[in-house]
């Protein structure tokens, strides 16, 4: 006897109901179809919304999909959006790497980091198209930093574990956009064509200064912890 549809955990004939992750489309629709069909809805959600308050929940509605099959194809909301942007890289990917590192190195490796990964003139199209796009629009301006919140700056601020960890995260980041801006869009020189260990030599240390070594109230600066421990190995002063 052949195995029923609702046994094989299908829906019941002329029930109405999709099987769960199932798009709602035609049934030759393909994944890639399906695939087109969520970043555009999420191109629409991110615009209207901000990063914050777009839901993978409002997404696969407007999409007419079942929310899990949005995991399906984006491991989270996060990815989902650096796709949707075609982000020439993912920032939210490069914070735990960076953390991972000696906390006396962590200006220069996030420096080479950023350079290293918008080595191809591709990443670097995509780069500044992202920044103009940011710069010129309102909305994208919101979401894109909406995200740079939540999924770096955020990040890095819980493991400086100092009052001040939002501003010193923020203050960071200026000095990158700045970089991308400077060598990718206005493609000013030096600084458009000069080799990237000159500019992590140069950089490296400002980031540091911002992320770790600054003391607040001008006091002296203590000094950097053996190169063994990273930001990560400190846990959460609660503990």
């Amino acid at each position: 006897m052949s195995e029923s549809r609702a046994d094989a955990g299908g829906p019941e004939p002329g029930s109405g109901r999709r099987a769960r992750g199932r798009p709602r489309g035609s049934a030759g629709e393909t994944s890639a179809d399906t695939r087109a069909l969520i970043l555009a809805a999420a191109a629409h959600e991110f615009g209207a919304r901000g990063y914050e308050a777009a839901s993978l929940r409002a997404i696969a509605r407007r999409a007419g999909v079942d929310p899990a099959l949005i995991r399906h194809y984006f491991d989270d909301k996060a990815d989902l959006f650096a796709t949707t942007i075609e982000a020439p890289f993912r920032p939210d990917r490069m914070v735990p790497v960076i953390l991972a590192g000696p906390r006396s190195e962590v200006g220069e490796h996030l420096a080479r980091y950023v350079l290293t990964e918008l080595t191809s003139p591709a990443a670097q199209n995509r780069a500044a198209l992202v920044l103009r796009t940011a710069v010129g629009h309102n909305a994208a301006s919101r979401m894109l930093k909406e995200f740079l919140v939540r999924e770096v700056l955020h990040r890095i601020a819980l493991a400086i574990h100092t009052d001040d960890a939002e501003l010193r995260a923020s203050l960071a980041a200026s000095q990158i956009v700045g970089l991308m801006l400077t060598r990718y869009v206005l493609k000013l020189e030096p600084i458009a064509s000069a080799p990237v260990d000159d500019l992590v030599a140069r950089l490296g240390p400002v980031l540091q200064w911002h992320l770790v070594d600054y003391a607040v109230g001008g006091a002296v600066a203590a000094p950097s912890p053996p190169a063994t421990e990273s930001l990560d190995s400190q846990g959460d002063p609660g503990e």
